[in-house]
């Protein structure tokens, strides 16, 4: 077997079946996700007493709303550096709810007065890192497609 063919069997390029999913199949997800997220924290926020349920409604809708927003931001990035093996859905989705996550626990963090620069820092390093190990698990399982 010839160098050029070992290229082409071990260093496929990206065609159709190894690209993530388009951006545009995102939108209608993220759209439901900003809609609820922020209508849902407008409503907390203006017609709302601040009360224990309440700001567990705060935090929910702060949740999907941020979702929502970083939802076609990671698949686009996603587009944008392709990756082997390519992320299904389910790992942007996954991707987005990080960052929906990350920015709440700062503001519950701040309501304690416990969160500064340096605990910011660590508590996104610690989500990426979690992010990195799932996906190196995924490296590890994954096998290609067979071409024809």
């Amino acid at each position: 077997m010839g160098r050029k063919n070992f290229l082409i069997m071990y260093n496929p390029g990206m065609d159709s079946r190894s690209s993530p999913p388009a951006v545009r199949s995102f939108l209608l997800a993220a759209l439901i996700l900003m809609l609820l997220g922020w209508g849902g924290l407008a409503y907390v926020i203006s017609r709302t007493e601040p009360s224990g349920g309440t700001r567990w409604a705060f935090f929910f809708t702060s949740v999907l709303g941020l979702t929502g927003v970083a939802l076609p931001i990671v698949a686009y990035l996603n587009r944008r550096f392709p990756s082997v093996p390519p992320p299904s859905p389910a790992v942007i989705v996954r991707q987005a709810i990080w960052i929906g996550i990350y920015f709440p626990t700062l503001a519950w963090l701040r309501i304690g007065r416990v969160v500064n620069l340096s605990l910011a820092l660590l508590l996104a390093a610690g989500l990426i890192l979690i992010e990195f190990l799932l996906r190196l698990r995924e490296r590890s399982q994954w096998k290609p497609e067979s071409r024809p």
